[in-house]
């Protein structure tokens, strides 16, 4: 992971909460964990699970409130003794923006300290370019933050990008032309986004940012070890251990695309020819169909009919040799399933999934839950926003991003 050294002019008025420096004690980055997790906390409680002194986190919380970072809410009364005044997160406290590089469309999102987001841009494109990625960038910030206060716009904390790693070696996936190709493998996205926004600029992988936009929005209730498996054009995913993202020694932890499992046709072939919605986009042109539905709203494929219901058993049943193969090694809790498609699609492929396990022998394994995600087909753009979030505001050692020049 990398991000840019670069900073806005006056940066440097930037109140403490709202930059990497303001919160890099492990302490404040522990409570707003806490408080992220449970809603809202009062100080007694963040005491006792953290098992620091009252007195330290009184400190800690009070500052974090005068940054605007945390705000105080009504006291819990009707108990003995003096009421309690729980914190939460301010959701303006700071903003992240966020990008994700696809292969049929691209999205922007901008998302307050809660995880709201705040605003959206879709676009749909025959395969993505460099330079559409400069234009959605410079398009996304102006549209975006336009209803922003001066003061808000002060707390932007950094710009996330959501890609797959090496889009020039995805030629016949892709569908664009060498010339396309060519200028993927000479551009560094990173460092062109960097060069024309003032915040710091952080890159990762797709599938695990989408991961990692699981891991800080979706409440913990997946346990501390899962594996994250999202379906978009090309199917990707990422891993959680011990609460903490894992991106592993390259960058590509749990990117599960390449895992081996039976062929149609005999043999082995990738899971992502098996189990990526480029697949189903693929049967429908051959059917005559038009694949742009799968793309132009992700919220609603309106009706597919057979060809989806067969693509899902073909899907779910390489998920389940994934999911079973993945959990011979580490012993998740979860396997999460979510993808760049409607809710109903996705409460089908892991329930298949489900079902789909039960055929194959699983003596030896620790029991595990094949769950569905909870941020939906957003979850790769929300995750390059989440980018900033985990590296300024969280305890996360696995993203504690290095600076890049």
């Amino acid at each position: 992971m990398v991000s840019s050294g670069r900073r806005a002019a006056g940066s440097d008025q930037l109140s403490r909460g709202t930059n990497q420096t303001g919160v890099r004690l492990y302490n404040e980055r522990l409570v707003l964990s806490l408080v992220r997790r449970h809603g809202s906390l009062p100080k007694a409680d963040i005491a006792r699970r953290t098992g620091l002194s009252p007195q330290t986190i009184s400190t800690i919380v009070n500052a974090l409130e005068a940054d605007g970072i945390l705000l105080r809410l009504n006291p819990l009364r009707g108990k003995v003794g003096q009421p309690l005044v729980p914190y939460a997160l301010n959701p303006g406290g700071a903003f992240f923006l966020g990008l994700k590089i696809g292969r049929r469309s691209s999205d922007i999102v901008l998302m307050d300290f809660a995880g709201t987001v705040r605003g959206r841009i879709h676009q749909p494109h025959p395969y993505p370019t460099p330079q559409i990625m400069l234009d959605l960038t410079r398009r996304g910030i102006d549209e975006l933050t336009a209803g922003l206060s001066p003061a808000e716009r002060q707390r932007i904390a950094g710009f996330g990008i959501a890609s797959p790693f090496e889009l020039w070696n995805w030629e016949s996936q892709l569908g664009a032309p060498a010339d396309v190709l060519a200028a993927w493998r000479q551009a560094d996205i990173r460092a062109e986004i960097a060069a024309i926004i003032p915040w710091p600029v952080y890159f990762h992988n797709d599938g695990t940012a989408a991961c990692a936009a699981e891991l800080v929005l979706g409440n913990g209730q997946h346990g501390e070890d899962f594996l994250y498996i999202f379906l978009g054009s090309f199917i990707g995913g990422g891993v959680v251990l011990n609460s903490h993202l894992f991106p592993g020694r390259t960058g590509y932890g749990g990117a599960i695309g390449p895992l081996p499992v039976p062929a149609p046709s005999g043999g082995f072939q990738q899971l992502l020819r098996s189990a990526s919605i480029y697949v189903l986009a693929d049967r429908l042109t051959a059917a005559g169909q038009d694949p742009s539905t799968l793309w132009r709203d992700p919220g609603d494929w309106g009706e597919i009919g057979p060809l989806l219901d067969e693509w899902i058993a073909d899907a779910a049943q390489s998920l389940a040799l994934a999911a079973i193969s993945a959990v011979s090694i580490i012993d998740f809790r979860t396997i999460v399933i979510d993808g760049a498609f409607p809710a109903g699609i996705r409460q089908s492929l892991v329930q298949a999934t489900r079902e789909a396990t039960l055929g194959f022998d699983l003596q030896g394994l620790a029991p595990f839950t094949i769950a569905e995600g909870t941020i939906g087909f957003g979850a790769r753009e929300i995750g390059g926003a989440c980018l900033p979030l985990l590296a300024n505001f969280t305890q996360d050692r696995e993203v504690l991003f290095k600076e890049n020049g």
